[in-house]
């Protein structure tokens, strides 16, 4: 495969807008314009649209860089590799790495970083009441979107994007702080949920983007980032499932 090139500060800022921006005008300006009162079924179809542009973005940009889109150039290209350290060693115990991240992970939970959100786009309000119960108590067609939704996010839309994408990418542009630059950015992207800012930039710093810059695999970001994931389909099941 030909070399990872290395993308100029604009070439970041660009790709970040165009990841970013749809996001937001989905969540505040497309949605709520025509969701009407299905508001939550829309932000999900919105955010997961968002989302899947987010992986074809990903692609035609690997895609430019390596005129391919051959299994083993996207490892390559996107740091989809086992783990491996300064000494050469790859994978086995390293993978075990994983276990401290998504500790700190869980640590973080603890820490109150997060902003007051609108009761409107407040997800966990929303579980919690009556009508939110009532809309995904047997909807299996929306939990499933849901499924998508948070499978885009933190795997192939928003953790691909920056973790795969841009990391091993922005040290033309930001030296040996590329892993600061790419958390902040992707704490910043989140205009379509801005109150998580503050949590997202810690977050994506100092586990997603640590996690795969001292590692150089993706696949940390991915696992760590999905935990959440994996704990919100878990809650939504059981509503679904009532």
């Amino acid at each position: 495969m030909k070399p990872i090139q290395q993308y100029s500060l604009r070439a970041v800022l660009a790709v970040w807008a165009a990841a970013a921006v749809p996001m937001g005008l989905l969540a505040w300006v497309i949605v709520p314009a025509l969701a009407g009162e299905r508001l939550f079924e829309g932000r999900v179809l919105g955010l997961t649209a968002g989302l899947v542009w987010q992986f074809l973005l990903v692609l035609a940009l690997v895609y430019r860089e390596q005129r391919s889109l051959r299994w083993h150039v996207l490892r390559e290209a996107l740091w989809l590799r086992p783990p491996q350290d300064a000494k050469g060693r790859k994978g086995g115990r390293l993978w075990l790495w994983a276990l401290v991240f998504l500790a700190g992970a869980a640590a973080l939970q603890l820490l109150p970083l997060t902003l007051p959100a609108p009761a409107s786009h407040n997800m966990e309000t929303y579980l919690d009441s009556a009508q939110g119960r009532e809309t995904l108590s047997g909807n299996w067609g929306l939990y499933l979107l849901i499924l998508a939704m948070l499978l885009f996010n933190t795997v192939l839309g928003e953790e691909l994007l920056f973790r795969g994408l841009l990391l091993p990418r922005m040290a033309g542009a930001f030296g040996r702080a590329d892993w600061v630059a790419n958390g902040i950015l992707a704490g910043l992207y989140h205009l379509h949920q801005p109150w998580s800012i503050p949590r997202s930039i810690i977050t994506h710093s100092l586990l997603y983007a640590y996690s795969v810059k001292k590692f150089k695999s993706a696949w940390l970001g991915i696992i760590v980032h999905s935990s959440s994931s994996v704990f919100i389909a878990a809650v939504i099941l059981a509503i679904v499932a009532s």
